[in-house]
């Protein structure tokens, strides 16, 4: 791999290469955009299969924090950390804390957060080298668990989505084929169900959809058959890549709005919603919530100002899909687009800053 040429192609600005011989850590930061501010992204730690795909994986992750962080209004830049090993069993509280070391290095640069592999006690050993770490332990004044925060800003996209496929944001009487019953999921089912939306749900945890369906009075069906309901909204709220050339063909849904990460198998997929009229919530922007919760503690946590600032999920996805129909293209390159427009305008601004402060000082 050609680390220098791969961040040139797409504007990396550090990668960073922590190794701590006693507790075992290797793990690799990147940093990938700081123009709007300190770059904001997780931990995760996996088993990778090679160094260079750990690379790979950092690296990725980190650009998706930039647009994601962006596409929310945070004046944060995007970054992401990954700890090559088994969260499981190579774990130890002295690989977190040499970590914190090394954040806290970057003096500001970069701000973690609990990710998969990762929990809240393993911030908390990262917060006891330094302060630029957030989703510690809620006993700490932290935001605590994002699943409800989450699943909040999933229903306002959700209903911002209804309004933009409808002419209505109103989901009572919708249909919505829920895709995985997770954390997030059934705190959005809740929402659903008191707006007096029908819900037909699937997991491959029996446990679950038992859970959604004597909670919510669910209709329940077998994992593969949620892509052929008959719905009005298709969620997918469990593993990435469920629109795909298989899966297309068989939604009824004039809406995809769910809280899954990477729905789109390939980009070529999001062309094809766009060319089908499927109104599809880019999962970067609808999914926000829990990233704009754990920002929310940079300022000192209130749990008020943070779930306002969720809200603003609804105007995000109304500004995607004004660009969508305003240049023609697929809402997931709106959503890119939206991104980077506020990028390139708060450099600008900056930039200006600078040159007018530059122009003061010589004439002093």
């Amino acid at each position: 791999m050609e680390i220098f040429k791969y961040m040139e192609n797409y504007d990396y600005e550090q990668l960073v290469f922590c190794q701590d011989k006693r507790s075992g850590l290797k793990a690799i930061i990147a940093i990938h955009d700081t123009t709007i501010g300190p770059a904001l992204g997780g931990t995760r730690m996996w088993t990778y299969d090679s160094e260079e795909e750990a690379i790979e994986d950092a690296l990725r992750l980190a650009k998706g924090m930039t647009y994601k962080n962006a596409a929310a209004g945070l004046n944060l830049g995007g970054g992401k950390t990954v700890i090559i090993g088994d969260p499981r069993k190579d774990k130890n509280p002295e690989m977190f804390r040499a970590f914190g070391r090394y954040i806290q290095g970057l003096n500001g640069r970069y701000i973690t957060a609990e990710d998969v592999g990762t929990t809240e006690q393993d911030m908390d050993y990262i917060q006891m080298e330094t302060d630029f770490v957030t989703g510690t332990s809620s006993a700490d004044g932290s935001s605590g668990n994002p699943s409800p925060v989450t699943a909040y800003g999933v229903y306002k996209g959700m209903k911002a989505s209804a309004k933009e496929a409808f002419g209505s944001d109103s989901l009572a009487g919708k249909t919505i084929a829920v895709q995985g019953l997770g954390n997030v999921a059934y705190t959005l089912c809740e929402y659903l169900h008191e707006e007096g939306a029908k819900l037909v749900v699937t997991d491959i945890n029996d446990q679950a959809v038992k859970r959604v369906v004597d909670a919510f009075g669910a209709t329940a069906v077998d994992p593969g058959a949620i892509y052929d309901v008959d719905c009005d909204i298709y969620a997918p709220c469990a593993l990435g890549a469920t629109v795909n050339d298989d899966t297309i063909p068989r939604l009824k849904a004039s809406v995809i709005a769910g809280s899954a990460n990477n729905q789109l198998k390939s980009s070529k997929h999001g062309d094809i919603l766009h060319e089908k009229g499927i109104v599809y919530a880019p999962d970067y922007v609808i999914n926000a919530g829990g990233v704009i919760n754990v920002a929310d503690e940079l300022n000192g946590y209130n749990q008020a100002r943070a779930m306002k600032k969720v809200e603003e999920i609804y105007g995000s996805l109304e500004r995607v899909f004004e660009i969508s129909k305003r240049d023609n293209i697929p809402t997931y390159l709106a959503a890119d687009r939206m991104a980077e427009e506020r990028i390139e305008a708060l450099h600008h601004s900056r930039s200006q800053f600078l040159l007018n402060n530059h122009h003061i000082l010589s004439k002093r």
